[in-house]
């Protein structure tokens, strides 16, 4: 399998996971907003295709022709419930786009981190998307593959931790996390879009050593030649207070609450 259509290519963890297929002789087709920022990214190695995966229409075309698609959905922050989600309703969508275009493969990126949901009396709705999106794709009848990746190393340099100066970090992680780079997840991808035995598979994705968060943080300080960088912590009490306020902090606060607490 080497046609692959990619829906989320140009985020944090959209990019590496694009870079890594691309290394090994993929031939894919990205679905994107802003054609001219993707081609900044990516060059003449992809094609592009101009479209939204709220369009119905948009979804059908993109999966003309194609063998497999990969999907880096997520929920924004600062977004409702309410509002339209390309994890709910886009992911309902492809699904039903996927099947009647006779795609082979979907591979998804999950989160480990939201099998935290019920426990401690912990629960997000975003979480509930996250869940049913993966309920959704392993009933659909297509062959799939979801990934649960642990964090990604990115979020210190190009994530939510680093800002401007510091490293911002909330509570106490109560178990270490397994951080894994993005190019190392994206290998994973390559690998498992080629072999049949990876049909039908759920693969929990985690690096080698564990740290907590502020461990990790302490080790990508010292390790930061750009500038000098500093460690600020604030109370998780603090967070969850602003976001009573601000939607985006609500969402830093559940997440962060949901990492500091989830032994991997």
């Amino acid at each position: 399998m080497k046609k692959l259509a990619i829906i989320g290519a140009t985020g944090m963890l959209g990019q590496p996971v694009v870079r890594e297929l691309i290394r090994d002789g993929y031939q894919l087709t990205l679905l994107v907003r802003e054609p001219a920022k993707a081609r900044a990214l990516f060059g003449k190695e992809v094609q592009y295709f101009p479209g939204d995966i709220a369009n119905e229409q948009d979804i059908r075309d993109l999966l003309q022709n194609q063998e497999g698609v990969y999907l880096n959905l997520s929920v924004a922050p600062g977004t409702k419930k309410t509002d339209f989600q390309p994890e709910r309703e886009g992911l309902s969508t492809v699904l039903k786009v996927a099947k009647e275009t006779g795609i082979k493969r979907i591979g998804y990126l999950s989160s480990l981190v939201q099998f935290y949901q019920g426990t401690d009396g912990f629960r997000w709705w975003v979480f509930d998307i996250k869940q049913a999106a993966n309920a959704a794709i392993k009933a659909s009848g297509i062959p799939y593959t979801i990934f649960y990746p642990s964090s990604f190393m990115e979020n210190f340099d190009k994530g939510g931790y680093k800002s401007g100066n510091k490293l911002n970090l909330a509570g106490t992680s109560k178990y270490k996390m397994y951080f894994i780079a993005g190019s190392n997840y994206g290998q994973q991808v390559a690998t498992a879009f080629q072999n049949d035995t990876a049909e039908n598979k759920e693969y929990t994705v985690q690096g080698p050593e564990a740290f907590t968060g502020d461990e990790a943080a302490e080790i990508f300080r010292n390790h930061y030649s750009a500038e000098k960088l500093k460690i600020a912590k604030v109370p998780l009490g603090l967070l969850k207070m602003l976001g009573i306020f601000n939607r985006k902090m609500n969402s830093a606060a559940h997440i962060i609450q949901a990492l500091n607490n989830y032994p991997e």
